[in-house]
């Protein structure tokens, strides 16, 4: 691992084993400490995707507007690529690239480094997360595919993100439903906290019966948190995490907050502390606690 890590440049590797990266700071290091002569344009034919990257779907008006700004303007930050055997993948901007093809464009201004595969996949994953919200099913695609390739715990998975454990389990917990709920939640039928709660059972045919009945019956969160703890939908056995005695009387507190903020939170000394790791991220929690203007 520490030769791969070198191929980071030592600038780079420091971000690395900093728990969590943020995207931002990592992206304008590679652009504010690459020389302007290294700066180079790479034709838009020669330019891969990222093979891990996560996001299935980019919107099209979205790109039509960078592309119309592209045209007008030009491309405003190079891309981040990485030299492959025909010709290169995608690291950092594919949007800027799509955008750039759209606009007709032939050329797009680019970094060239090289980097890890691990890093490439963190790289991916970071930058729709922290720029361009991932669908939860996308986002537990790609947690996932971090978690086995990094061999990370739950635990570490959350510290490395920046995130809480209970909202990775949940996250991940996606990943167990049959494949008829989950197009219920990619087509909107079904809210996240209706597939946290079918997550948690332990059959899959009363998880189709439940998420049919959501959205037939217009079942509410709370409605369906009720119906799913009668004795006859039985739930998947969970471990059980020791709490330290100063934490339990806040702790039910806690765990709710970080389930519904995504984020690791802590009552202490009669402060509630709410993490966050970048600007993106704390507008996505005023936008959850509806604060934000």
């Amino acid at each position: 691992m520490e030769n791969k890590r070198r191929a980071l440049g030592r600038g780079l590797e420091e971000l690395f084993n900093n728990e969590p990266i943020d995207y931002e700071n990592l992206e304008k290091k590679i652009v504010t400490e690459t020389p302007k002569d290294e700066i180079v344009e790479l034709p838009l034919n020669e330019l891969r995707p990222n093979p891990y990257q996560p996001r299935t779907h980019f919107d099209e008006e979205s790109l039509k507007e960078l592309a119309s700004s592209i045209q007008e303007h030009g491309v405003l930050q190079p891309i981040i690529a990485k030299k492959s055997i025909h010709g290169y993948e995608i690291v950092a901007g594919e949007r800027r690239v799509k955008a750039s093809s759209l606009a007709g464009l032939k050329t797009i201004p680019a970094i060239v480094k090289e980097f890890t595969d691990e890093a490439m996949m963190e790289i991916a994953i970071l930058e729709n997360l922290q720029r361009e919200n991932l669908t939860p099913l996308e986002e537990a695609v790609a947690y996932k595919k971090l978690q086995e390739t990094l061999s990370l715990t739950q635990d570490l998975l959350a510290k490395r993100l920046g995130k809480s454990r209970s909202y990775i389990t949940n996250i991940l917990g996606l990943l167990r439903l049959p494949e008829e709920v989950k197009d219920y939640i990619t087509t909107n039928q079904i809210s996240m906290g209706h597939a946290r709660v079918l997550s948690k059972l332990e059959e899959k045919e009363q998880m189709k019966e439940l998420a049919e009945k959501i959205v037939k019956e217009g079942l509410s969160v709370r409605a369906l948190e009720a119906l799913a703890t009668r004795e006859e939908y039985p739930r998947k056995k969970e471990i059980q995490r020791k709490v330290s005695q100063e934490n339990l009387e806040y702790q039910s507190v806690e765990n709710l907050l970080e389930e519904t903020l995504g984020t690791k939170v802590k009552v202490k000394n009669n402060k509630l502390i709410i993490s966050f790791t970048n600007v993106n991220d704390l507008n996505r929690i005023l936008e959850i606690m509806q604060l934000n203007k």
